[in-house]
Order: structure tokens, then C-alpha cells, then sequence
């Protein structure tokens, strides 16, 4: 190394000392760590295949975090406290769920949080969706979220939901993702009878109401009956899931693309499926916290939250109460003097990483970033110091302090880090829920992978980022 570095001129050497270059993070990995980001990728998969809807990723982050010891705070209710180092969840709504790590310090001190959200772009089916119409069923739906909506025609979709029935039954539905199951999908028109349609805009070739999908198109066996198909899928519906037409008020039924998420590249270094956005930070921010084994000095927190893709709004969404309320019950279990001032105090003190994603350099679309401060897949965790869009409206702005805090805590850890902008100025910009939770007084920084196809039906993102992300966080959460 020292005759290689006496081949080089002043300038190369101090263009090395002072310039910064973000190298990727697949580079000088160790044997171990490779055999790390295998099992972490493929554990990953298994997570999004099988977590397509908000209520879906609950139930599975909470299956895992008992297997890794924690408890549903009922349990230390009854108990009537809570010790260092005890493992909590809360459940809320189903689509909402906190997981706490009770630290030695006291909860005045501030805690450890990292946030990220289970929520994705998708089709919701309308309160009364089924109809007929030249002799084929459809269900109306109503997007939710940010789409294009082509994305959405001539794919298999599935469908997955609660019900609750006129007696209070609740019955789950999930249909599409079995081999045998069947999919649906919604139509569009060929080559050849397209031509007024391509001359419309992108946004309005294929409309909001448009998207409409096909249920069925065989009759009910009587003859002279209207809407023949309509009764068929009433009929199967009532005989398989005892359902009526006026049970589709009272249900949440969503339609997301079916199939597995994917290897994608001969190298495999990529994996691509639905709703990585934001699933691949709920991942491996929760596979952070059930990873640690000993009690840690502060309290650490991971919340994965429901109706960012909206706005954070509802009452499974970070605006709500449901966090501030799960603290104030953990104070109580930790007998705090002076519990409101307690929590304040925690907030004030507490340090949070605001975990999402961001949106990749794509080679096939050039102009969208300003390359020297954007993200690039495969070059590690990226730091988003603010979002916001038109002069970082809507942006939590982390202060250097904070910002220089994580990155001497990352190199120290040996995590690739990178820092990023969502998109040009004046033509990209994003809202998380960091801004949300900085209106307490506690230190946000957004971060996470970058992805290409941000907000498809298949999504990308680099298996060496996703490490690099769940290393981040273990390492926040230390």
C-alpha cells in the first residue's frame, strides 16, 4: 500500500484526503458478512411475500417479536409493572403496533425510536363495488395513495381483508396468492383500438374510475334472470364466506399485485416486489430490536404505523394519540414521579430515526436528481437530512448536530452510509412522519434504502442496502 501511495501525485493524494466519494457497499465485505446479507435478504422475502396489507405485517411482526420473548403490554398490566430489559408490544386497531425494550436509565432521559410504516399504495374496493356490465362482474374500487394508475391494468392481482358481517361475525379474506387460488385484474385495450387513448396523457389514458375489476362472467343457472353474473358471484360469496351484497359496507377489503416478492439479476443482488415502500424498513427496524439480547441503558422503541401513504392521518396514523398513549401506559407500569412531566421530558430527550425510503438514480430516466447529492442503489443506508417538497415544505430539517451524531456512530459501526435528495428541486420532495414526531422537541433524521420503481406494483431494492439498513438501526438501537 505505501509503494502504491508513493506512485501517486500530491494532488491524488489530497483530492483522497479531503473529497468524499460514495463507493458501493458491496465492496471489502467480509465472507461472514455476505453469509449475513443472504439470510437477512431471504428472511426479508419470506416478510414481504407474506405481508401484503397493514394488518397483514402486524400479525407477522408480532408473531416474530414473541418468538423473540416480547410480551403484549396486558401482560405487565396485570403484573402491575414494568423492569429493565422487559420486552412490550401494543397492538392497536390491527394496523398499528409499538414495540418496547424497557432500558436501565430513567424513561425521563429519552428513548431510542425508530418509526416506519406497514401502509402502501394499493386499490381499495368502493362500499358498494359489485356490478355487471355487458355480462361480466366488476368491483369498483378507489385508490389509496400515490399511483400511476397503468401501472395497475393487466397484472394478476389479489385480494385480502376484513369483513364484518350484519350478525358482528368478522371473517379474513385472502384470495390470489395460493397456486390455486384465483386472481384478478383489470382490463385494457389492445394495440390496435388504442389509438384515441394514446393520445391522451399518462395520467388520464387510464382514469381513477376506470379501474374497475373483473370478478366473474358466468350466470347463475336460471334463465331470464337480470344481472345473471352479479347473482353468481353473490351466490359464491354467500356459500363460501356467508356473505350478502350489504356486507361490502362494513368490510376493508384491499386489491394488491399477486405473487411473491423476487430475486431479480443473474447476480441476485436485487429483490423486487410490492410494498417495499415502506416494508423494507419495517423490517429490518423490527428484526433490530428482536435481534438485541441484552437489556440496553435507554428505552428503545420501534413503531410501525399505519396511513403514512395519506398523510398520517386516522386514528392508526402517527397524528393520532396512539404512540403519546402508549408511552404515558409504560410511565404508569414504571411507577414515575410526576407521570405528564415524565413524558414530556421523554419526548424532549428522546432521539428518533424516521425510517423510509427513498427514490434511486435510474439510469433509464435521466434528469430527475442532482446526481452529486442523490441516492444510488447499492451504495448503503441513505441519510435524508430533509424532505418536504418547494423549498422543504412539510420537512422535519435535521440539525447538524444530530446529523453529525449518526455518522460518527455509523463509521464507527462500520455501517455504508450515503447522503440523499428525493428528486430535483421543484420536481421531487416527500413527506414522512418525521416531521410529526420532531413537533415533540426530539431529534429526527429520515433514513433508509434507496429504491427504483418507488410506488409500483414491483418495487426494487439492493440486498446490500437492506443489510446496511438493519446494521443502522441495530446500531441506533445500542
Amino acid at each position: 500500500m505505501k509503494n502504491k501511495d508513493k506512485e501517486k501525485s500530491p494532488g491524488t493524494l489530497l483530492q483522497e484526503q479531503l473529497g468524499k466519494k460514495w463507493e458501493l457497499a458491496w465492496k471489502d465485505l467480509s465472507d461472514e458478512e455476505s453469509i449475513k446479507v443472504k439470510e437477512i435478504s431471504d428472511d426479508y422475502i419470506r416478510f414481504l411475500t407474506a405481508g401484503k396489507t397493514e394488518r397483514q405485517c402486524v400479525t407477522l411482526s408480532v408473531e416474530l417479536a414473541e418468538k423473540a420473548g416480547f410480551k403484549p403490554l396486558e401482560a405487565y398490566q396485570k403484573a402491575g409493572k414494568i423492569n429493565c430489559g422487559d420486552k412490550v408490544y401494543l397492538v392497536h386497531k390491527d394496523k398499528t403496533v409499538v414495540f418496547l425494550v424497557a432500558g436501565r436509565e430513567s424513561i425521563e432521559k429519552g428513548m431510542a425510536i425508530i418509526g416506519a410504516h406497514i401502509d402502501s399504495p394499493r386499490l381499495d374496493l368502493k362500499p358498494s363495488p359489485l356490478y355487471e356490465s355487458d355480462d361480466m362482474a366488476f368491483f369498483k374500487t378507489h385508490y389509496y395513495g400515490g399511483i400511476k394508475k397503468y401501472h395497475w391494468v393487466t397484472i394478476p392481482l389479489a385480494m385480502h381483508g376484513t369483513v364484518v358481517k350484519k350478525d358482528g361475525e368478522t371473517i379474513n379474506i385472502s384470495i390470489g396468492e395460493a397456486p390455486e387460488d384465483p386472481v384478478f385484474c383489470i382490463t385494457d385495450l389492445l394495440p390496435h383500438l388504442s389509438q384515441e387513448q394514446n393520445t391522451k396523457k399518462m395520467t388520464e389514458g387510464i382514469t381513477g374510475e376506470g379501474l374497475n375489476i373483473i370478478v366473474g362472467s358466468q350466470p347463475y343457472p336460471e334463465k331470464d334472470l337480470k344481472d345473471g353474473v352479479k347473482l353468481n358471484i353473490l351466490n359464491h360469496l354467500y356459500t363460501k364466506y356467508g356473505m350478502r351484497e350489504e356486507d361490502f359496507a362494513t368490510a376493508e377489503l384491499e386489491v394488491v399485485p399477486a405473487g411473491a416478492a423476487r430475486n431479480v439479476g443473474f447476480d441476485e443482488s436485487l429483490i423486487g416486489g410490492y410494498g417495499q415502500d415502506d416494508r423494507i424498513c419495517a423490517y429490518t427496524a423490527l428484526r433490530a430490536i428482536l435481534d438485541r439480547e441484552e437489556a440496553p441503558d435507554r428505552t428503545l422503541c420501534v413503531i410501525l404505523a399505519d396511513k403514512e401513504e395519506i398523510g398520517s392521518v386516522g386514528n392508526t396514523g402517527m397524528h393520532s394519540r396512539f404512540f403519546e398513549n402508549t408511552v404515558a401506559e409504560l410511565i404508569d407500569l414504571m411507577a414515575v414521579k410526576k407521570p405528564e412531566m415524565a413524558m414530556r421530558r421523554c419526548f424532549m430527550n428522546s432521539e428518533m430515526l424516521s425510517a423510509d425510503v427513498t427514490a434511486g438514480v435510474d439510469p433509464n430516466f435521466t434528469g430527475t436528481h442532482d446526481k452529486g447529492n442523490a441516492p444510488y442503489i447499492g451504495k448503503g443506508m441513505v441519510l435524508s437530512k430533509y424532505g418536504g417538497a418547494r423549498g422543504k415544505s412539510g420537512s422535519n430539517d435535521a440539525h447538524a448536530e444530530f446529523m453529525g451524531k449518526m455518522r460518527q456512530t455509523l463509521e464507527t459501526a462500520g455501517v455504508i452510509w450515503q447522503m440523499g435528495e428525493l428528486g430535483r428541486v421543484d420536481l421531487g420532495g416527500g413527506g414522512t412522519i418525521a416531521h410529526i414526531l420532531a413537533e415533540y422537541g426530539m431529534d429526527v433524521l429520515d433514513c433508509g434504502p434507496a429504491l427504483l420503481s418507488m410506488h409500483s406494483p414491483f418495487e426494487l431494492a439492493s440486498k446490500i442496502d437492506l443489510y446496511m439498513c438493519y446494521k443502522g438501526y441495530k446500531t441506533f438501537l445500542a
